[in-house]
């Protein structure tokens, strides 16, 4: 007999996981061991599980699931991450891909779809929704630095200056230079309008 696939579901949406629980346990290969609903919380929950596959949501309290991808290749080797998101953008499918993911799938991907997905990420194969990865190769690399990246993030919740400079550590000038900067590489005047541009396009 094959090996049954032991899965972490990892949404901060109760319903959601417990849909995706229910339709992947149908598969006679594939088990759901554990739920979270923070990113933080994922690392941990494999490690006790002994999950082969975390399927990860993005936007999730604590860290989200791009950065939960990254803690997990870096501390569970052999553990492999598919993203499942709503937020299919260019921009986090890079992100992604970089923090060590094996996959990047929609959540209106078809239930045999992505049983199929998750049998080829734990292959360690690498599966990528056709329809984003075009997207991808045509919209550009993110032009951010990662200081840039980190102050829009910041000024995504209409913090002042001062405010950010305490957050990334940096002088109030420092600040201001990044985000003039991101300002003008995301094409708008103000650094509200940047960073719901950055976040649309999966940059930050």
């Amino acid at each position: 007999m094959s090996e049954t696939i032991r899965l972490l579901l990892a949404d901060d949406q109760a319903l959601v996981r417990g849909a995706l629980a229910a339709l992947l346990d149908l598969e006679s290969d594939l088990q759901v061991v554990a739920q979270v609903g923070r990113g933080d919380e994922v690392v941990d929950a494999a490690r006790d599980c002994g999950a082969h596959v975390c399927l990860l949501d993005i936007e999730m309290p604590g860290i989200d699931g791009i950065d939960a991808a990254a803690q997990v290749s870096a501390t569970l080797p052999g553990v492999r991450s598919l993203i499942v998101t709503t937020f299919g953008r260019p921009g986090y499918l890079r992100r992604a891909i970089d923090a060590g993911a094996s996959g990047f799938v929609v959540k209106d991907t078809p239930a045999a779809e992505l049983a199929d997905a998750v049998r080829r990420v734990h292959a360690g194969l690498r599966v990528i929704d056709p329809t984003l990865a075009t997207e991808s190769l045509t919209s550009g690399e993110n032009p951010l630095t990662r200081r840039e990246s980190d102050v829009l993030t910041e000024a995504l919740s209409g913090g002042t200056v001062a405010a950010i400079a305490a957050q990334v550590h940096l002088s109030h000038g420092t600040v201001r230079n990044h985000l003039s900067s991101a300002i003008g590489k995301t094409g708008t005047s103000t650094r509200a309008e940047a960073a719901r541009v950055a976040h649309e396009r999966g940059w930050i």
